[in-house]
């Protein structure tokens, strides 16, 4: 079983900043990735941002050098330094983690989080 707990919302004003962490717990072989999402009302779920177990990120279009993603591997967390932050940067948002779980049986997995809600209003 793995799992993902996720911390850092809340509500922020516009320009404001926030830093959202995840940290990954269980029996867990390998991570390649992990990574955040968001989910507006409504919408369909996108990617905000993502790193590899070699360093390798990925960005939303729309992070456009805002947010900077990072992780402790040893420790199995990701974090995600919000900045700058807009009203439509509001959504709720989920941590992602792909890997190998086990022993006792070894088998890919990918894990979410229970969301956190970003709120970015004056």
């Amino acid at each position: 079983q793995v799992r993902l707990v996720e911390s850092g919302g809340g509500l922020v004003q516009p320009g404001g900043s926030l830093r959202l962490t995840c940290v990954a717990s269980g029996s867990i072989t390998s991570i390649y990735s992990m990574g955040w999402y968001r989910q507006e009302h409504g919408k369909e779920r996108e990617l905000v941002a993502s790193i590899t177990s070699g360093g390798v990120t990925d960005y939303g279009d729309f992070v456009k050098g805002r947010f900077t993603i990072s992780r402790d591997s040893a420790q199995k967390i990701v974090y995600l330094q919000m900045s700058s932050l807009k009203p439509e940067d509001t959504a709720v948002y989920y941590c992602n983690v792909e890997g190998v779980r086990g022993p006792p049986k070894v088998a890919d997995f990918i894990s979410w989080g229970q969301g956190t809600q970003v709120t970015v209003s004056s």
